[in-house]
């Protein structure tokens, strides 16, 4: 009731200065100031007082009516909650929906058809949800694991190619110029410029520079839901930027070495041992500058 009749007096411009300071203050206010601004015509009609003063002669029995102020509150007050509700209703509904997951953290998340989705460091994914049972379509940027509840076609686009599934559990990762999908059930489609690989359980495909690479498959799930980061022929630079992601740091790399191709795992959640095995790997001396600046030199 408060909070009401804060309302209808900040409609009516009626607020103390110490009113006006707390209103502006609370979460919504931006909100009603955006919809203050579409129910302007909202406004009534400025009586014909000259009109007004006939009709009451003219009617000698009948008594003047007095229309009190806080109705025309309480009207533009409703009528405001009604549009908010409406406005708070399609923006959950038909703008777009996204999901992201910083540096050094995972984001899970479900659709709306209660498929699962686990976003990895530095990635985002945006989605509708109108008519989302008849159009399971979204957009990937970085890396993400699918668990998809069977229905209809499930596409995930990238900018370097698109993974269509019915249901299934799948990877795809898209780092620069190279494109991972790998399925861990069921069947997925993967279409990559002119190409067009249909994967089944335990089988995977890559592509980097518009060339397909040859991969293989050694796990149940990724890696990187249990902290560990895999690599597979990874060249140097390739393997720093994965772990600036998962660890959310800045590494510096002074090295002439950036050819040499790295296969293996290392820690997600232990800094300290990723850093020594690419300073042996690398023969590099990994030095902290700052709590999250790295500096790799040459021995």
């Amino acid at each position: 009731m408060k909070k009401n009749r804060l309302l209808a007096k900040w409609l009516n411009d009626d607020l103390s200065p110490d009113e006006l300071a707390a209103f502006e203050a609370s979460p919504d206010f931006e909100k009603y100031k955006k919809i203050k601004e579409y129910t302007s015509h909202l406004e009534t009609d400025d009586w014909d007082e000259n009109a007004m003063l006939s009709n009451i002669l003219s009617q000698k029995k009948s008594t003047p009516k007095v229309v009190p102020l806080y109705k025309k509150w309480a009207f533009r007050a409703a009528a405001i909650f009604v549009l908010a509700l409406g406005i708070t209703f399609a923006m959950k509904v038909f703008v777009p929906q996204t999901e992201t997951a910083d540096f050094g953290q995972k984001t899970t998340f479900s659709l709306p058809d209660n498929s699962e989705v686990v976003l990895n460091s530095g990635s985002e994914i945006n989605y509708k949800k109108w008519n989302w049972s008849n159009n399971r379509h979204l957009e990937l940027k970085g890396e993400a694991y699918f668990r998809v509840a069977k229905g209809r076609k499930f596409e995930v686009e990238t900018h370097l190619g698109k993974v269509t599934v019915l249901g299934t559990q799948f990877n795809v990762k898209t780092r620069k110029n190279r494109f991972d999908v790998v399925c861990y059930e069921g069947r997925v489609k993967v279409n990559y410029a002119n190409t067009q690989i249909l994967l089944t359980h335990g089988q995977s495909v890559r592509f980097e520079n518009g060339k397909q690479i040859k991969t293989t498959v050694n796990s149940l799930k990724p890696e990187w839901m249990d902290n560990q980061i895999s690599f597979y022929q990874e060249n140097i630079r390739s393997l720093l930027d994965e772990v600036e992601r998962q660890y959310n740091i800045k590494i510096e790399l002074n090295s002439k070495d950036t050819i040499s191709l790295f296969t293996g795992k290392l820690p997600a959640k232990d800094l300290n041992t990723a850093l020594q095995i690419i300073s042996t790997t690398y023969h590099l001396e990994a030095k902290k500058v700052s709590n999250n600046t790295i500096i790799f030199d040459e021995k």
